[in-house]
Parts: structure tokens; C-alpha cells; sequence
């Protein structure tokens, strides 16, 4: 689903545009992330994706116009450089499994999609740590491949790096998986 698409259904749930959302958050005084977050789930219903979007587009709409690659720099800004090298790595990896592979990165998460389908998300947490999010639902949870329980609902296990090096086969062969099944 484009963004487009996404804020479409937005307006059609409560029939205002980002602009409206803009016109109102400025008449209420409301200027920091947090509080138009709520507002927008409390006023409008919006779920956490929707308001989130929305408050994303009121609070931080330059960096929401930056560039992918834009976007991508700034996941592995200053210290963080030191997890971009396994990154690479990774990503030309994951590529191969098909021409139908996305790297899609936002502010929050580097996407990897098969199609539209989100298969996994990578975060550089901080310089200390790097973390990848798998989507294998119904598969249980090991000891290097924990639950998410409450980090994203977009995925289902999660692995944590303290450094590069521990992005191994295994962990590829886990979105390679996820690729499988999504298709």
C-alpha cells in the first residue's frame, strides 16, 4: 500500500486531510509528537498506525521528504557507521532471494518486503546495537530468536546484535523463510 493510499483512508475514516489535521493541531496549540499522537487516537479513533502517520507528517514532514537513500544514511549516522558494512552485506543477500525484494527504509525501520508483503524490519538501535525483526508467525521462539512481544507488531521473532559479526547464515536463512512464505 502507497502512503498515498494509507492517508486516503484516513480521510475517508474522518474526513480530513493532513492539512485539516495541521489547521486543527495548530489551533489546539499542539506541536510535539507525543500530544498530537493522542489526540489523534482519542478525537478521531485513529488507530496507532493511522495517527501515527499523521503526526509523523505534522511533527517531522522534512525528513518524511528525504530521500530513500537520504533516509538510509541517517539509520547508520555518526557512531551508528559501525553496523553499515554488515548492513550492506546483508541487504545484497537478501536481494538475491528475488527481483521482488524491497529495501524500503523510513525514520524508525529499514523495511525488507517481498512485494508489499513486510518480511522483516532491521533498526540500528544505537552504536551498541542492531537489531533485526523476522516475520515467521507460527514458528516458536528459540533462544537467539526471541518473541517481539511488545517491540513491533510487525514481525514475530526478534534478534539483537551487540556486534556486527553475529549477522550470520543463520539469521539469513530466518528472512529467507519469511521470503519463502510470503510468497
Amino acid at each position: 500500500m502507497t502512503y498515498e493510499a494509507y492517508l486516503d483512508i484516513i480521510k475517508a475514516k474522518t474526513g480530513k486531510t493532513v492539512d485539516d489535521f495541521r489547521a486543527l493541531a495548530a489551533q489546539k496549540g499542539l506541536t510535539r509528537y507525543s500530544e498530537i499522537l493522542a489526540w489523534l487516537k482519542t478525537d478521531f479513533g485513529l488507530g496507532h498506525g493511522h495517527a501515527n502517520a499523521i503526526a509523523q507528517l505534522l511533527t517531522n514532514a522534512e525528513k518524511l521528504h528525504a530521500s530513500p537513500a537520504e533516509k538510509l544514511d541517517a539509520h547508520f549516522a555518526g557512531k551508528k557507521a559501525r553496523w553499515r558494512a554488515a548492513y550492506d552485506e546483508l541487504t545484497a543477500k537478501i536481494q538475491q532471494f528475488g527481483a521482488d525484494v524491497k529495501i524500503a527504509p523510513n525514520q524508525t525501520y529499514i523495511n525488507v518486503q517481498r512485494g508489499s508483503t513486510k518480511i522483516a524490519v532491521l533498526q540500528v538501535s544505537s552504536a551498541e546495537r542492531f537489531d533485526i525483526g523476522i516475520k515467521r508467525r507460527g514458528v516458536a521462539p528459540t533462544a537467539r530468536f526471541a518473541a517481539t512481544e511488545m517491540w513491533t507488531g510487525m514481525v514475530s521473532h526478534r534478534v539483537r546484535f551487540s556486534d556486527p559479526q553475529q549477522i550470520d547464515d543463520e539469521v539469513l536463512e530466518w528472512i529467507r523463510l519469511a521470503y519463502d512464505a510470503a510468497g
